[in-house]
């Protein structure tokens, strides 16, 4: 075992609220324990451009309340070829790197997973992602945020659907998870939730008519996870023009606004947590593993694990979205 003296953060992929409180928790503990840090911007960009450098205690001050993350965020292709690669950890060798702390969602992870079996590098995860799909932790950073701003868009379509007696469908993020819609739909006393995660099962727009939507209600709301299982809400709202041509449809699509805004407190509470227990695992010789929540306590969990495996949506959720929508 070889001491680590200086760690490389970076945030990658999508961005979520809360991962500017996970680099300032990541970078404040390193410093904490004797640990030299260097940030590294735009994603593995970063490491490919040589965008690096190195941050103090005072660099993450005033952080932890905004969204987005100050490292900035960028898709990398270059990082996707063994070229791109090589020249990454050259980047690092230069730079004395000797692990790296990866803030972001799946793809990100895998990024991580490929280059530390190719060159060896101590590799720790991050989950940072509003769609929640990663196994092995309760929460991801930003998913608390997107919840309550979804919450908070659906309050107010409320409004104007009950007082023109319409049926609205209402698009989130989630990509294949549909996390954000049941939840979303549980938290704002939505009638149904489209979710990808039942799309071969049954035709949930037709099962949402026949219990759901009847002539005492004045008006519904329906959350469709954007996805190409569940075809988004354009979808269904065309087919419930063709289909049951009786009701007047809209719909709101949030797109990223549910990326944005000031992380809530189970937000930034968990990206600190998870952030100083990114320098724990690195100081006990860990590797390639995603730093994850499980029943309040710190789990490390493989990244083979955290990506490969499906996270299950709990059909007892469903259940309590039935009951309460009646």
């Amino acid at each position: 075992m070889y001491k680590i003296n200086c760690i490389g953060i970076l945030t990658s992929g999508g961005d979520a609220p809360g991962m500017n409180a996970a680099i300032r928790s990541v970078t404040r503990t390193a410093i904490f324990n004797g640990i030299q840090v260097k940030a590294i911007y735009r994603g593995y960009k970063g490491l490919i451009t040589g965008e690096i450098k190195e941050f103090h205690t005072e660099d993450v001050s005033n952080i932890i309340q905004r969204g987005g993350t100050i490292l900035k965020t960028a898709r990398c292709k270059e990082f996707m070829t063994p070229e791109g690669r090589q020249v990454a950890f050259e980047t690092m060798q230069r730079e004395g790197i000797d692990a790296l702390v990866i803030i972001g969602g799946d793809g990100s992870l895998t990024g991580a997973r490929i280059f530390a079996q190719e060159f060896d590098v101590p590799c720790i995860g991050l989950p940072g992602t509003i769609d929640n799909d990663l196994y092995g932790t309760d929460t991801t950073i930003g998913y608390d945020t997107a919840l309550n701003t979804i919450l908070d868009a659906v309050d107010k379509i409320r409004d104007t659907a009950t007082s023109h007696e319409r049926l609205f469908f209402v698009e989130v993020m989630g990509r294949d998870a549909g996390f954000l819609a049941l939840n979303g739909a549980i938290a704002s006393g939505a009638e149904a939730a489209i979710i990808p995660e039942f799309s071969t099962e049954v035709d949930q727009l037709e099962e949402f008519i026949k219990n759901g939507f009847r002539k005492s209600k004045n008006s519904s709301i329906v959350l469709v996870a954007e996805s190409e299982l569940t075809g988004g809400a354009m979808h269904y709202a065309e087919r419930v023009k063709n289909e049951y041509p009786q009701y007047d449809v809209r719909v709101t699509i949030l797109g990223h606004l549910q990326r944005g805004g000031s992380p809530t407190a189970h937000d930034r509470i968990l990206a600190s947590r998870l952030g100083a227990a990114a320098i724990d695992a690195i100081m006990e010789d860990q590797r390639n593993v995603m730093i994850g929540i499980e029943h309040d306590e710190i789990v490390y969990v493989p990244f083979s694990k955290a990506i490969k495996n499906d996270k299950p949506v709990k059909r007892d959720l469903v259940n309590v979205l039935k009951e309460l929508s009646i």
